[in-house]
C-alpha cells in the first residue's frame, strides 16, 4: 500500500471511556492536548501502543535503531510493551480517537491492559501521519480475517462504494461476537466460530469453497500466520492471482508472543507482498 506521507506523530494519550462492543471486543477511547494532530491520519492504518508497566501510569517512549530494525533496549522499571494495533476512528469535536482490542484474557499484555483500563489510565501511541491507501480499488473484494482483523475490514467496509461487491469472512469466537459491520457495497458476510483459534482455523477451508471474481479483484487477508499462508498459497499459486491483486499479512502467530514472533512473519510478509 502506498504512502504519501512518513512523518510520524507520538503521543501519550489518557482513557476517556471504554465499552464492549460485543463480550470479546472491546473499544477503547483516548484523549490528549493535541487530537487535532491526527486529523490528517487514515483510519484502518496500523499504529504502535505503548503499554507502561504495571504500577506506572506514563510512557516512556523509547527510541527506535533503524540499522538493527528493533527498539533500544530501556530499563525494565520504565520499558512500556510495545503492540501492533489499527487506527479505529477519531472525533475532533470530542478530541477522541479510538482502538479495538480483542479480549482474550490476562495472558497477553493488550488485552489485559484493555480489559483493567479506567478512565484516566494512560496509553503511548505512534502512528503514520499523511493519508495512506489502505487497500486497492477494484470491482470485486474478498475480504478474509480474524477478530484481530475486525477493525481495519470495518474500515475498508465503510470506505467501499455502493458498486463493489464481494464476500468477507471473519471469524470470531461465538454467534455472541458477531458484528453488525457498516458498508455501501454488496457483501455477502459469512461469520465462522472458533473459541479456540490457536488450535488452528477453518478460514481457508472456506475461502477454497468460495466461488472467487475472475477479473477487477481484490483480496486483503488479515489473521493468525498458519492461515493466511494457507489462503496465499491458494489464491496465488492455485488460482493464480496476480501480485497485486491479493495484500495477505499475519497479525500474529500462534503460541508465540507478537515481539517474538514479528521476524517469521515479517519475512513472510514481505516475501509474498513483494
Amino acid at each position: 500500500m502506498s504512502t504519501k506521507n512518513f512523518k510520524t506523530i507520538q503521543q501519550a494519550l489518557k482513557v476517556t471511556r471504554k465499552e464492549f462492543i460485543t463480550p470479546h471486543y472491546i473499544r477503547i477511547y483516548l484523549t490528549g492536548d493535541d487530537i487535532s494532530a491526527f486529523e490528517n491520519t487514515t483510519i484502518g492504518v496500523n499504529n504502535k501502543i505503548f503499554i507502561p508497566p504495571k504500577g506506572l501510569n506514563e510512557i516512556h517512549f523509547p527510541e527506535f535503531d533503524y540499522e538493527k530494525m528493533q527498539w533500544k533496549t530501556q530499563p525494565e522499571d520504565i520499558k512500556p510493551v510495545i503492540r501492533t494495533y489499527t487506527h479505529r476512528g477519531i472525533d475532533l469535536e470530542k478530541k477522541e480517537i479510538w482502538i479495538d482490542f480483542v479480549v482474550h484474557g490476562d495472558k497477553s499484555p493488550a488485552s489485559a491492559w484493555a480489559i483493567h483500563a479506567k478512565k484516566g489510565d494512560i496509553l503511548g501511541i505512534l502512528m503514520k501521519d499523511g493519508k495512506t491507501d489502505l487497500y486497492r480499488k477494484t470491482d470485486n473484494y474478498l475480504l478474509v480475517g480474524d477478530a484481530t482483523a475486525i477493525p481495519v475490514l470495518s474500515a475498508i467496509l465503510e470506505d467501499l462504494p455502493a458498486t463493489a461487491k464481494g464476500a468477507c469472512i471473519i471469524e470470531v469466537h461465538d454467534k455472541t461476537d458477531e458484528q453488525l459491520l457498516r458498508t455501501k457495497a454488496d457483501i455477502h458476510f459469512i461469520w465462522l466460530h472458533n473459541r479456540h483459534p490457536e488450535n488452528g482455523s477453518r478460514l481457508a477451508e472456506i475461502v477454497k469453497q468460495q466461488s472467487l471474481p475472475e477479473k477487477s479483484r481484490t483480496g486483503y487477508v488479515a489473521a493468525e500466520f498458519s492461515s493466511v499462508k494457507q489462503i496465499r498459497h491458494y489464491l496465488r499459486k492455485e488460482k493464480l492471482w496476480k501480485q497485486e491483486e491479493l495484500y495477505a499479512y499475519s497479525y500474529w502467530k500462534a503460541g508465540v508472543a507478537e515481539d517474538k514472533s514479528a521476524i517469521d512473519r515479517h519475512k513472510e510478509n514481505e516475501e509474498s507482498n513483494t
